[in-house]
């Protein structure tokens, strides 16, 4: 499929499209991935060729976007996970409020629908350190208020799952 940009033909590139196989393999490099593809081809069912070569197609598509370590917050000395909703006057993506973004505290940053125009993750090392980071937040033009949600125990806490719910329950899971 090609679109037209000023008079430039261009390729548009597809979605993924992935099949059992590859959410597998996904899901099982979500859990570990340092595995070889000799443990992940038995996991699979899959010959280890055949699971390096989707591994490569995977990360040239864009679906994986590579491996990381899973870091525990307070062994690295910041226990205090807190969610930081900013309401701000007009759009609130604005460049300074992504400058915040260099701060290591700072995991996530997502424009939302709702009541705040943005939300971060942050994990600091004490309230006083949250309260210096509120204050970098309340100097940014436009910025008129937060709500801030400190976690005090996590239950759940994952990366990006491959697999998807085909059939939900059309009632609540029970008690």
């Amino acid at each position: 499929m090609t679109k037209e940009t000023n008079g430039i033909r261009r390729r548009r590139r597809e979605p993924e499209q992935l099949d059992l196989f590859d959410r597998k393999i996904l899901g099982a490099l979500a859990e570990d991935a340092l595995q070889s593809y000799a443990t992940l081809g038995k996991a699979v069912n899959l010959s280890p060729p055949a699971v390096h070569e989707r591994v490569k197609r995977l990360r040239r598509s864009g679906v994986m976007k590579g491996a990381h370590a899973a870091l525990d917050g307070t062994a690295l000395g910041k226990p205090l996970l807190a969610f930081v909703h900013v309401e701000a006057a007009g759009w609130g993506k604005s460049e300074r409020l992504m400058q915040l973004c260099r701060f290591p505290e700072v995991e996530e940053m997502h424009s939302v629908a709702g009541d705040a125009s943005v939300v971060f993750k942050v994990r600091t090392e004490s309230p006083r350190a949250l309260e210096a980071f509120l204050s970098q937040v309340h100097a940014v033009p436009g910025v008129t208020a937060t709500k801030s949600y400190v976690a005090l125990s996590t239950y759940l806490e994952r990366p990006i799952q491959a697999d998807m719910t085909a059939d939900w329950p059309e009632n609540p899971l029970p008690a």
